[in-house]
């Protein structure tokens, strides 16, 4: 039986919610704006000092602190094949079981219906590994590149907005192959990689570096753009540079393939998460 909380997110108009904290986290209300980013920083224990302006009248909207930079040296990069992406709490991580991603115990999905149904692209992971991360209200939510990689799509995916914090995430089936989200895949130096921006009930839009704003609009069916590797058009990202952000707190999932990918012994449920910080190492013997 799902929890009260849980049967509560059935029942409440998701969509009409997330298109009213958008609106407002867009808005430049002058002294209630800052007025409520002093109570957000309060209530969710926000630092503030690690941010590249540290005052809440500094920003002009919500969503201007939501996704604020951080101060310079802030976040150094580890020495690794695979840095972690967002601050955030390890969800869970670990190898694929054939094209299936664990994502609570009882709940599994495949890599297709996260990948918004693309058998093809979905079958160059199989055996490969997976790790998701979710980036509670307090966090930096800005997105990075845990290794370089050369953007070959991005596909919006339209779906429910159900809440991605821990307890819904063991009560909602396939809660990440439902919800809304923008699936990044990329080549690389060692195969090919997929980042997803999971959409949540709040989340007023989610942004890449390249496109902007992915999210609004929702016209309910799948978008997708291509890159080429090379030339115009090309979008190209170095370890560590700026992926996307979410406007408001979300989750990310990531697919890794064969060979090995090796993640730090400590990376268990629950874990803190910083970005640039050693995520994972991959090994050519699997």
């Amino acid at each position: 039986m799902p929890t009260p909380f849980v049967a509560l997110q059935y029942l409440l108009p998701k969509q009409l919610l997330t298109a009213a904290a958008g609106a407002f986290a867009r808005a430049e209300l002058g002294g209630l704006t800052t007025a409520a980013i002093r109570w957000f920083a309060s209530r969710y224990d926000v630092n503030l000092a690690e941010a590249e302006q540290p005052d809440p009248a500094s920003y002009r909207s919500f969503n201007e602190f939501f996704t604020r930079p951080l101060r310079a040296g802030a976040r150094p990069l580890a020495t690794a094949d695979f840095v972690c992406p967002v601050d955030g709490a390890v969800s869970v991580v670990g190898a694929l079981d054939g094209d299936r991603l664990v994502q609570a115990k009882g709940h599994s999905y495949t890599t297709t219906a996260l990948l918004g149904g693309d058998a093809e692209r979905a079958a160059r992971f199989a055996g490969g590994s997976f790790a998701t991360i979710y980036l509670s209200p307090r966090d930096y939510h800005r997105i990075h590149m845990p290794l370089a990689g050369r953007l070959t799509r991005m596909v919006h995916v339209p779906g429910a907005l159900f809440s991605v914090n821990p307890e819904t995430v063991r009560g909602v089936p396939g809660l990440f192959a439902r919800n809304e989200r923008v699936v990044c895949h990329f080549e690389t130096a060692v195969g090919p990689f997929v980042l997803v921006l999971v959409g949540a009930t709040i989340v007023g839009s989610m942004a890449t570096a390249w496109h902007g704003v992915v999210n609004p609009p929702r016209p309910g069916r799948i978008r997708a753009w291509d890159y080429p590797l090379e030339g115009a058009g090309a979008v190209s990202l170095a370890q560590g540079a700026e992926l996307g952000r979410f406007l408001l707190g979300s989750t990310v999932v990531m697919l890794f393939p064969k060979p090995g990918v090796h993640f730090g012994a400590d990376w268990q449920p629950g874990r803190p998460t910083r970005m640039g910080e050693f995520m994972a190492s991959i090994s050519a013997q699997g």
